[in-house]
């Protein structure tokens, strides 16, 4: 029997509620595909500051390095906004493991089953048939991470704000063979995203992007598209894209335009895997749903745990190797849906359940 081994950081809000349920989708998992989960679980994000008196407590880092990948929920809320900046939960948590790990491409699938086609805001003749959408972002590199990046007051007594983009050509050559790897698994399809017009960094992006596609696999169609017109072209016509390759910035908007199209938050996982391998020769990943904690809601029992559960399937694939246990976690989701459940933010005003039942009846479709 195979084992996988992963920190679980529920976090914050309903962070708890919904992990609890992809827990229990993993072992179940586990017992249909003969694998074991072996798992331990770490205070981060706001219960980190409260219990620890940081967001990522040294304890919870020690346990995510002896570990093959990490299973995270979801940080942040009311209670710890009015920290400075830097301490506040989403930021003094998620970007000082991103540079641990070297966690350098950030997958983000953008789905919506036409089940759920009315949550969409587009309109019923583009999302009716549903959206099926990968988003590959680099997310170590660019503006926000280069140098300089400083405030300084002027003789005049303006103010001077300096951010720096930086990209070199490794760092596009490991997120582009990212991308030709997810692509060779879906339509064979990238449109890399860039303002090669205006930007030299994004010309590098361009040639780079361009000569290594056509190295790894000349099979694949790439095409280039200026971001703005990308973002234009999410919202008239999103099946479009197979593969969007993205630089930082850039996906970070264009992720997020994505996830509104595709109705819920807390139906969209994402991956961000590391240039490191772990224990088992996978790449290390931290896998974590794409919404929030959603504090309103925290604690009654009615959050969606679809999003986790995907994340799981997500970390069975890139950091485990079991496709089949990751298929069949999706295709549960995906059945539970069609069959009509809704936990209330898919509901439309119609009769939701509990995060329980929907729970339960995902398990139940596990085969």
């Amino acid at each position: 029997m195979k084992t996988i081994r992963f920190a679980n950081l529920p976090g914050d809000g309903i962070g708890p509620e919904v992990m609890s349920v992809a827990l229990n989708a993993l072992e179940k998992a586990g017992e249909v595909f003969n694998f074991e989960c072996i798992t331990t679980r770490h205070d981060v994000g706001g219960v980190g500051i409260d219990n620890h008196g940081k967001a990522l407590p040294d304890s919870t880092l020690e346990a995510c390095r002896s570990m093959d990948a990490i299973l995270f929920g979801s940080v942040g809320g009311p209670k710890w906004e009015n920290l400075p900046p830097k301490e506040q939960p989403e930021r003094a948590a998620l970007l000082p493991l991103r540079k641990e790990f070297e966690l350098f491409a950030n997958l983000r699938p953008g789905n919506l089953f036409p089940e759920l086609a009315d949550l969409s805001p587009l309109r019923q003749d583009v999302a009716g048939a549903g959206i099926d959408v990968l988003c590959v972002r680099e997310l170590t590199g660019g503006i926000y991470f280069g140098q300089p990046k400083s405030t300084r007051t002027l003789e005049d007594g303006q103010k001077e704000a300096i951010d720096t983009m930086i990209y070199r050509t490794t760092e596009i050559e490991r997120i582009t063979e990212v991308a030709v790897k997810a692509a060779s698994l879906r339509e064979k399809r990238i449109c890399s995203v860039d303002k090669a017009n205006v930007l030299e960094t994004s010309v590098l992006w361009r040639q780079t992007v361009s000569e290594l596609v056509k190295k790894l696999d000349p099979s694949i169609e790439l095409t280039h598209m200026y971001v703005d017109n990308a973002a234009m072209q999410l919202v008239r016509d999103p099946n479009q894209f197979d593969v969007l390759l993205t630089e930082n910035m850039f996906g970070d908007i264009l992720s997020d335009e994505l996830a509104v199209i595709c109705g819920s938050l807390g139906m969209l996982a994402s991956a961000s895997l590391g240039t490191g391998t772990n224990s088992q020769g996978f790449p290390y990943g931290l896998y974590e749903p794409a919404g929030g904690t959603a504090p309103d809601i925290a604690g009654k029992g009615i959050a969606n745990p679809c999003a986790q559960i995907l994340s799981s399937a997500l970390m069975l694939r890139y950091s485990f190797g079991l496709e089949d246990a990751a298929l069949a976690l999706e295709n549960a989701v995906k059945d539970t849906i069609r069959s009509g459940l809704r936990t209330g933010d898919i509901a439309m005003g119609g009769d939701s359940v509990s995060t329980h039942e929907m729970a339960s009846a995902i398990l139940s479709r596990i085969a």
